[in-house]
């Protein structure tokens, strides 16, 4: 508990994380009680209201389709955070997995295993992530797929370093002597060396997740109307941008906040993580 007290600390002291903490809560809040935030129907369309300015009815605006822009940036947070933070907590999952198992057992299943991953990591991942979406067919369900089939290489081929150097140290080879089994060794002594730098890279790929959902979106491939996305919200409002700028430029600054906010603090998480850092605080 002392150490986890020192931890936050020293994230706080450091005011570009503080900056980053602060910014992801905001927006993480947003997300959670966007139903609740917004003013209106974010899929309501009032022809009548097409591309109005702002108004104490609809602060910032509408699009061309008459849709309150606030309830709809308010909502796209709920989508946009919300399908990029699963797609995170799926590759952790599934990367932590297999580095756990190919580390620890090595062999056979370690050169299955680290095929698979070299083969993921030697194409650009957009293209492979862009191949996918194209076969399952455009909507968040294949982007969603499509972004975790590939992003979970990076957590595996990281985990499995660590695993592969966490078992030859003293306490997990005096645990096996004591006829620990495999599972407690894995979960006990392992698991928990390996959770510090998995939560920074997470936080960071997080951060590149959203931007790549919002890409995805912008091409036409995330999300679909009338689902208020941040990308696809960009993608709606290119055609109006020189006439009603604001269609663009507030689902913009929301991605690049968000995307700040998560870099900002995997960057401080990092620092405070890594005790070869702790010098610089």
């Amino acid at each position: 508990m002392g150490a986890y007290s020192l931890g936050l600390r020293r994230l706080f002291r450091d005011r570009l994380a503080l900056t980053g903490f602060v910014i992801v809560s905001v927006v993480a809040i947003v997300a959670v009680t966007a139903p609740w935030l917004s003013p209106h129907d974010p899929t309501a369309v009032q022809p009548a209201l097409r591309l109005a300015g702002s108004s104490f009815e609809h602060p910032l605006g509408t699009d061309a389709l008459g849709r309150d822009l606030l309830s709809r940036l308010l909502a796209g947070a709920r989508w946009s955070l919300g399908t990029a933070a699963l797609a995170t907590v799926s590759v952790v999952v599934i990367g932590v997995v297999v580095g756990l198992v190919s580390g620890y057992y090595g062999g056979v299943i370690d050169a299955i295993a680290m095929r698979v991953v070299d083969a993921l990591l030697a194409f650009p991942t957009l293209l492979l992530t862009l191949a996918i979406v194209g076969t399952i067919g455009p909507g968040l369900r294949g982007v969603f797929l499509g972004l975790v089939a590939v992003a979970w290489a990076d957590y595996a081929r990281i985990v499995r370093g660590l695993v592969l150097a966490a078992r030859e140290r003293e306490y997990v080879e005096a645990a096996s002597a004591a006829g620990a089994t495999d599972r407690r060794l894995l979960v006990r002594h392992v698991l928990p060396g390996v959770l510090s730098p998995v939560m920074v890279l997470a936080t960071l790929e997080m951060g590149q997740l959203v931007l790549a959902l919002s890409g995805l979106s912008f091409l036409g491939l995330g999300a679909q109307p009338p689902i208020p996305e941040w990308g696809a919200m960009l993608n709606d409002g290119r055609t109006y941008f020189l006439t009603a700028p604001g269609l663009m430029l507030y689902p913009g600054i929301a991605i690049s906040l968000a995307v700040l906010g998560l870099n900002l603090l995997g960057d401080g998480l990092r620092d405070v993580l890594d005790p070869r850092m702790s010098h610089r605080k």
